[in-house]
């Protein structure tokens, strides 16, 4: 199936479907009104919330002056950032001005201070950068949203930790100590939104900092394991299954078989003297219940002697 096209009502009138044609598509489901003027050729089903969001933001860039610039979470989308959480019904842009900013119904216009270098084209789209976004993001949404995002950029290569302090220390705005924050949290190790959750929630519990992706070896240098989190002074390895709903849902050998290895994988540590906790999406709904049990592994680990040694992986 050809992928979903944002089609604009002068286009199809071109192609010679006339306005009746297109209300009958709509009413029918076959498109799907973005906003006044701008269509999809698929049903609403056809596109995940991003999908629907990006449509919504060409829309939006397409009817808007040269000068709007696709910004916050329009910015995140666009540059195939995740959206976990982020409020996806309005698109969002930026003008150069120090006021005239308004929230309608399907959009959002910040006026602020937009330098030329903080401007790039994305599939011929003018959106923030990738810095720009992540330190727009963390200065107006919440830390763990901010976190997730951010992390994601640096794991993908999209920008630097330094790319980052450079925007918050250069170009001071309201928010900034907040943004700042969240820069100096940010790893690119962790591998997921769940990962970077799960980092949320421990320093909000007071767990000691933990390292990301360490690799554990016996005494002769045989890798048992990389491991999602490692809390070396508690004795315990994190293990976020972020995929185990969707393991759930399947039949068949391979996923008994990949559970068997996970098993035969935590008996081996186990056998090192490390304690193994994991944990799923529910479990990050309300951590408390997660952080008694590492806590509580933490009590048993402190009775084992360990062996072996680990590694660690070099922050991104």
């Amino acid at each position: 199936m050809d992928a979903p096209q944002l089609i604009s009502r002068r286009q199809a009138l071109a192609a010679g479907i006339s306005d009746g044609e297109l209300q009958r598509l709509c009413r029918s489901g076959q498109w799907r009104r973005v906003r006044a003027g701008h269509y999809v050729n698929a049903p609403a089903p056809a596109l995940t919330p991003a999908g629907r969001h990006l449509m919504l933001a060409m829309a939006t860039c397409e009817a808007m002056s040269e000068d709007a610039v696709a910004s916050h979470c329009s910015a995140v989308v666009i540059h195939g950032l995740p959206t976990w959480s982020l409020p996806l019904d309005r698109a969002h842009m930026t003008r150069n001005r120090t006021n005239g900013g308004f929230i309608k119904k399907q959009h959002v216009l910040h006026s602020a201070q937009l330098e030329p270098d903080e401007i790039t084209l994305v599939n011929g789209l003018r959106v923030t950068t990738v810095p720009r976004t992540i330190v727009d993001i963390a200065r107006s949404a919440s830390f763990e949203q901010a976190v997730a995002i951010g992390d994601s950029a640096l794991r993908q290569g999209l920008t630097t930790a330094s790319e980052l302090r450079e925007q918050v220390s250069h170009r001071r705005r309201r928010g900034s100590q907040q943004a700042t924050r969240v820069i100096d949290f940010l790893d690119g190790r962790s591998e997921s939104v769940g990962e970077s959750r799960s980092r949320v929630a421990f320093q909000q519990a007071g767990l000691p900092a933990s390292e990301l992706q360490a690799r554990i070896f016996t005494d002769d240098e045989i890798c048992v394991a990389r491991v999602d989190f490692l809390f070396t002074g508690l004795g315990v390895i994190g293990e976020f299954d972020g995929d185990v709903e969707y393991r759930r849902e399947l039949a068949g050998p391979r996923p008994a078989a990949r559970l068997m290895a996970e098993r035969n994988r935590d008996d081996r540590l186990r056998a090192l003297g490390w304690m193994v906790v994991r944990w799923t999406w529910d479990d990050l709904a309300d951590a408390t219940q997660l952080i008694r049990r590492i806590f509580a592994a933490a009590a048993v680990a402190a009775d084992v002697r360990r062996t072996g040694h680990w590694t660690s992986t070099p922050r991104i």
